[in-house]
C-alpha cells in the first residue's frame, strides 16, 4: 500500500511539473539580438526569446525538480514521522530530513532570485548604448544641425 501511495504521488507530481508552461525572462526589444551580435554570433537568426527562452526553460526545469524532490522528502519525512510510534531514532530522523530540505528547497530558491537578477543586469548593461557625447547637440531640434525644429515637445 506504501508503494502504490508513494508511486501515485510521484508520477502526480512528475505530471503536474512537466505540463506546465514554461515563461522566458522578458529581455526588452531588440536586447537578444544585440547581444548576440556584439557576442559574434549570427543576429539575423537570432530571435528575441531565443536565448530568454533556452535560459528560462532550464531554470524552469530545474526548480520543477526541486520542487518534486523537496514534496517527496516531506511526504516521506512525514510518513516516517507518522509511523515511528514513539521511536526517538525515527522521529530524529525525519526532523532531520525535514530540516534539511527546507534549507535546500530555500538555497534553490534564492539561487534563482540571483540568477535572475544577475541575468536582467548583465544582459540590460550588454546592450545599453553608451551615452551621448554632446557633440553637434544645436538648440536641441529635429533636424539638420538641430536647428529649432521641436517646438515644445511636438513636431509642427
Amino acid at each position: 500500500m506504501k508503494k502504490i501511495f508513494f508511486s501515485f504521488v510521484f508520477i502526480t507530481t512528475i505530471l503536474i511539473a512537466t505540463t506546465q508552461s514554461t515563461m522566458a525572462i522578458d529581455l526588452g526589444l531588440g536586447l537578444a539580438k544585440d547581444a548576440a551580435g556584439k557576442a559574434g554570433y549570427d543576429a539575423a537568426n537570432t530571435t528575441e526569446t531565443t536565448f530568454a527562452q533556452n535560459i528560462g526553460t532550464i531554470i524552469k526545469a530545474v526548480l520543477s525538480v526541486t520542487g518534486i524532490v523537496f514534496t517527496a522528502l516531506i511526504f516521506y519525512a512525514g510518513y516516517l514521522w507518522m509511523t515511528a510510534r514513539g521511536d526517538e531514532g525515527n522521529v530524529e530522523k525525519a526532523k532531520s530530513i525535514i530540516e534539511t530540505s527546507i534549507v535546500g528547497l530555500i538555497i534553490a530558491l534564492a539561487s534563482y532570485g540571483i540568477t535572475s537578477f544577475v541575468m536582467k543586469n548583465i544582459a540590460a548593461k550588454a546592450v545599453t548604448p553608451p551615452a551621448a557625447s554632446g557633440v553637434g547637440a544645436g538648440a536641441g531640434g529635429i533636424g539638420a544641425g538641430g536647428a529649432g525644429a521641436d517646438v515644445g515637445g511636438q513636431i509642427p
